[in-house]
């Protein structure tokens, strides 16, 4: 597996990682044991970046990946999140960015984790109540510490990335990228190249959607896409007509949709890592196979004309974010 640097002195993790969400069952259920087997697997074929959180399953996920870290934990690198305060179910109910909460966060997923430190560690949402200097001042001290080997932040605006940068330098930024979500190509990606911080794309597959296997009626009554609003039938509908001309691209490569859709990502640049997550293990291997297709010029700006920003239906965010905490 080909391997990159996150920012100019980031971690040194896989081309392709593997997002975790899905292990907590809300894209469809998995059994603990196939959890296992695949995350294992997954490191067996060089997938060495795991990015997780630690309110996903609230808290589960940490604890399988521990387990199947057991007796090799210095072949992956681990990044989680802390900063979000979640309820019994693992759903983000509010944030916390303060030092604090930061460091009882940090030290619970060490705990869940079974590791000694946290290879990458976010901070899953700047805290409208505190200054994100002060929160990143909270994690340098841990990075001191050896809590955390480097520092990332997720789903911030350019000049917040800044703000952070300069209290202490930050590895990477976690942000949704693909094919019909580009919006961090206007601001943030410049800034972060700028910084020399690496672009961790999460949600390279647009959720799924970009594999063109999923329809909207069809998904779960708790899958999580259900809070999407380009998951809702209407725009679902709509924005499988812009998949169709993914899919005439793909043809014409000869590369299946959702590989195509990972190989333009992989193409941004070696400072972007996409993240994809999966429950299957033909769709690991697929995610994989991505990386060793080579995209031509001409099929990457087709591609990359497949999704206007203006002509693609609903918000790429959820319905019912996390709040900030009651004052």
């Amino acid at each position: 597996m080909e391997r990159k640097q996150l920012g100019t002195g980031g971690p040194l993790v896989s081309a392709i990682g593997w997002g975790c969400l899905g292990l907590t069952g809300g894209y469809g259920g998995i059994e603990e044991a196939v959890a296992l087997a695949l995350v294992r697997e997954a490191v067996d074929r060089g997938v060495s970046f795991l990015d997780t959180a630690d309110f996903y399953g609230g808290g589960s996920v940490e604890r399988l990946l521990g387990r199947a870290l057991a007796g090799r934990r210095d072949e992956a690198v681990i990044a989680t999140r802390g900063g979000v305060i979640f309820s019994g179910a693992g759903r983000p109910t509010a944030f916390d960015g303060s030092p604090a909460f930061l460091r009882r966060a940090c030290e619970a997923s060490l705990r869940r984790l079974g590791t000694d430190h946290i290879d990458l560690y976010y901070l899953a949402r700047v805290d409208p109540a505190v200054p994100v200097e002060e929160s990143v001042g909270g994690l340098a001290e841990l990075v001191a510490e050896g809590k955390i080997r480097h520092i990332g932040l997720s789903e911030v605006p350019a000049d917040v990335l800044r703000r952070a940068h300069a209290v202490h330098p930050v590895a990477a930024v976690a942000s949704e990228y693909s094919l019909w979500s580009r919006d961090v190509e206007d601001q943030v990606l410049p800034a972060a190249r700028d910084l020399g911080v690496g672009l961790v794309a999460c949600s390279p597959l647009g959720r799924g959607f970009l594999t063109g296997m999923l329809s909207a009626d069809g998904l779960a009554a708790d899958d999580y896409r259900r809070n999407h609003p380009r998951f809702e039938p209407a725009n679902a509908r709509h924005n499988r007509t812009l998949l169709a001309e993914v899919a005439e691209v793909a043809a014409d490569a000869g590369i299946p949709l959702g590989r195509i859709a990972l190989a333009w990502v992989l193409a941004q640049g070696a400072d972007v890592v996409p993240i994809p997550g999966t429950v299957r293990r033909v769709h690991l291997l697929e995610n994989i196979a991505a990386v060793t297709e080579r995209l031509g010029p001409a099929h990457l700006e087709r591609l990359a004309a497949c999704f206007p920003a203006d002509a693609i239906a609903g918000s790429r965010l959820p319905r019912r974010p996390a709040r900030p905490r009651p004052a």
